[in-house]
């Protein structure tokens, strides 16, 4: 069985045609510079036999990009599907479910109105999501679809986690509360984590984890039991961590001074917070975490002051989350920065000894791009390096959902 996973951004179009059988990667691409007016769009794609094909071409909406996709995969030479019926139904990334989608759920007209309401959660995020949709539904009319929720693995979040001390009619009336992000992905590497726990006597029921998705966006989870207790980000994805063009955590009073000091509106401040800081704002060099360690190691003292900013904020999140949990038995590192730079775990674990977390020095600089445990055997707590793959969790959970499972999605994953 054949699943087409698709993430659509303001911009572009990412897809990958998953055989959930031996859960192959039997075509991936991307689509970009969707409806951007000084770029001509392009398409990168590739296959096991075809190997990889890069061409432009106008897309002025993503109807035209999934246009462009669906001629590709279906291409009488060089395509991996000779029908439409061989794709047996297509997950869609949806980044904001908002309280009302908790799971996976099966796309309707309904599911695509309720999802368009909770849009102004997301007005960045959900509409080319919803636009990726439509476009599927035009061009592969009757093939199931499923839409997987960025904010679902945080559904578990206990009240007092997520409620803001704000007046209480900004939650009831506008959905004011933290509702996470990247969920798919720590949904997948807890998965992995709990089953290496195990294997060590630690049962899934009693584990106290925390997964460290850092990548250009950054965000951590504490996972109590094998149910997210609490996330570091909020109502949108700029809370929590330092990232590469994010602020991360901020004195709210803060906008309401850069508004009156700036003379700025709202949507001026948003851009402030959400293009304009993090690692570039701070260094003033870059938002690329191999920029910042390479600028810092050759005495660069802002790129070095980005670097330690960013790691500090993570531990203090490490120290936070335990406290929360009563303990600690894992820290898990993931994503393009948290699989990819042994610095920055060496210095988020380099002052977290008092929790019994003793990082061997060899493996996180040697190893890569597989799970293991980088700490000591004298640690009390595992250092786990996890690679994510969000589609194929997404993957995963369409296949669930399509074969009519009556059981509620599983929390974790385990593959």
């Amino acid at each position: 069985m054949k699943i087409l996973v698709l993430n659509s951004g303001s911009s572009s179009l990412k897809y990958q045609l998953i055989d959930t059988q031996t859960e192959e990667v039997v075509a991936k691409g991307l689509a970009e510079c969707i409806g951007v007016a000084q770029r001509c769009g392009q398409i990168i794609q590739e296959t096991e036999f075809a190997g990889k094909i890069a061409f432009e071409t106008e897309m002025n909406c993503h109807d035209d990009a999934m246009d462009r996709v669906f001629a590709l995969l279906t291409d009488p030479e060089k395509g991996v599907v000779k029908r439409v019926d061989e794709i047996a139904a297509i997950g869609h990334r949806v980044v904001h479910g908002g309280e009302k989608f908790v799971r996976p759920t099966l796309i309707t007209d309904d599911v695509l109105c309720e999802v368009e309401k909770v849009s102004q959660l997301a007005p960045l995020h959900n509409p080319p999501n919803l636009a990726g949709i439509r476009a599927c539904m035009r061009l592969m009319p009757g093939i199931p679809q499923v839409a997987v929720f960025d904010t679902a693995f945080h559904a578990t979040i206990p009240d007092y986690a997520y409620m803001y001390a704000l007046p209480y009619d900004y939650y009831t009336a506008f959905g004011v509360r933290r509702y996470g992000f990247h969920g798919t992905s720590h949904q997948y590497v807890a998965g992995i984590a709990l089953d290496m726990l195990a294997k060590e006597g630690i049962a899934p029921g009693s584990s106290r984890i925390i997964t460290c998705h850092l990548g250009n966006g950054c965000s951590m989870t504490a996972i109590q039991g094998g149910r997210a207790v609490d996330t570091s980000m909020g109502l949108t994805p700029a809370e929590g961590l330092v990232m590469g063009t994010r602020s991360g955590d901020l004195d709210p009073a803060i906008l309401v001074y850069l508004a009156r000091r700036l003379d700025a509106p709202a949507s001026d401040i948003d851009r402030i917070i959400n293009k304009e800081s993090g690692l570039l704002g701070i260094s003033g060099l870059s938002s690329d975490m191999r920029d910042i360690v390479d600028a810092a190691a050759k005495g660069n003292a802002r790129a070095e002051l980005a670097l330690a900013v960013f790691c500090y904020r993570i531990r203090k999140y490490v120290g936070a989350y335990a406290a929360a949990m009563g303990g600690l038995d894992a820290i898990v590192f993931t994503a393009g920065i948290g699989e990819n730079s042994p610095i920055v775990r060496e210095r988020v674990c380099r002052d977290l000894g008092f929790l019994g977390v003793e990082l061997d020095a060899t493996k996180n600089e040697t190893e890569r791009g597989r799970a293991i445990n980088l700490a000591t055997p004298a640690s009390r707590v595992r250092v786990l390096l996890v690679p994510t793959n969000e589609e194929r969790m997404i993957a995963r959970e369409t296949a669930r959902v399509i074969a009519g499972s009556a059981a509620p999605s599983p929390l974790v994953v385990t593959p």
